[in-house]
């Protein structure tokens, strides 16, 4: 029997009218969104249909967006196929929608946190000067030698580890630019400066994970059978109490998502199936082992051309 993983994409896949495919195809998926807007006071909703692109990029709306679009994509295929995955996984945001995949957490309550999740992260720079860069073309180690070199600058780390040859760097405006200065003297392929709202997975913003938890605290984590693999440390689990930890902890460490995969990959996994807008995760895997297979479901039309291509991987025909 072939191993399944669901994987879910982070911040920067977001579009105007994103979702939208799915809303139209079931109406009940906006009463979700209309919710989530009674309890959080927007209007994600229009938000998502209409833009502005400039609102949309917010990391509050974007944020929501992103886990409602997974959500929905998910759901649309799991009616037509009943699939049940080994291993859950989602980039930075993405651990929270692999999080509603496993059952941990409902959708209007992941949708609540994640909307307070981008609030803090935008809020617990205290509008000091940041920065982040995807440094390309360089190894993890290099990169990290990079930033300690440029620690003498200002705070700069290595948060995203996405694939063996990129890697976000993130921190103080002075640190990250130096870092990015010594990748180029390195060789570095590209160095692309990224805009953000704020020096997400450093230290800069601890406040945003005691608030995190805080929040995570009045809500219910339920116990669930399907290990998620976390951010922090790339290890599976399903204990409540750990999760919630590793996901306070996730807002100021490293996003280990090469080791997440390995991982992943070392247990067994012969298939990944990516919820979410733009088939950004696909990429990332394909860098990390061309030889595993990754479906994406990012409109209803994929799921159309996935349906049977799933079901003759699963030898479900």
């Amino acid at each position: 029997m072939k191993k399944l993983a669901f994987i879910f994409p982070g911040q920067g896949a977001q579009y105007i009218g994103m979702a939208q495919d799915f809303i139209n195809f079931n109406p009940e998926f906006q009463k979700i969104l209309n919710t989530f807007d009674e309890r959080s006071g927007t209007d994600l909703f229009s938000i998502m249909k209409d833009g502005p692109e400039e609102i949309l990029k917010e990391t509050k709306y974007t944020q929501p967006a992103i886990l409602f679009h997974s959500f929905v994509a998910m759901k649309t295929l799991l009616k037509e196929i009943d699939l049940k995955p080994t291993f859950v996984a989602g980039h930075s945001l993405g651990e929270f929608s692999a999080l509603v995949a496993n059952g941990v957490l409902s959708i209007e309550d992941a949708l609540h946190l994640v909307h307070k999740r981008g609030e803090f992260m935008m809020k617990a720079n205290d509008g000091s000067p940041f920065a982040m860069a995807a440094i390309i073309g360089q190894d993890s180690e290099a990169v990290k030698s990079f930033c300690s070199q440029a620690e003498d600058k200002g705070i700069v780390i290595a948060a995203n580890f996405n694939t063996p040859v990129q890697t976000v760097i993130s921190g103080s405006k002075a640190g990250v630019e130096r870092a990015c200065e010594i990748a180029k003297e390195n060789g570095a392929k590209r160095v692309v400066p990224l805009i953000v709202g704020g020096p997400f997975h450093s230290p800069l913003i601890k406040k945003a994970g005691i608030w995190l938890r805080e929040e995570m605290d009045k809500i219910d984590f339920n116990d669930t059978d399907i290990p998620v693999i976390s951010n922090v440390d790339a290890k599976p689990t399903n204990n409540p109490m750990q999760i919630k930890e590793n996901l306070q902890a996730q807002v100021t460490s490293s996003v280990l998502w090469v080791d997440s995969v390995n991982y992943m990959i070392n247990q067994g996994i012969d298939i990944f199936i990516e919820f979410g807008p733009k088939k950004v995760l696909a990429g990332m895997i394909k860098k990390i082992d061309r030889k595993k297979k990754v479906l994406s479901i990012d409109t209803l039309e994929d799921i159309g051309s996935n349906l049977d291509i799933i079901k003759e991987l699963l030898d479900l025909k």
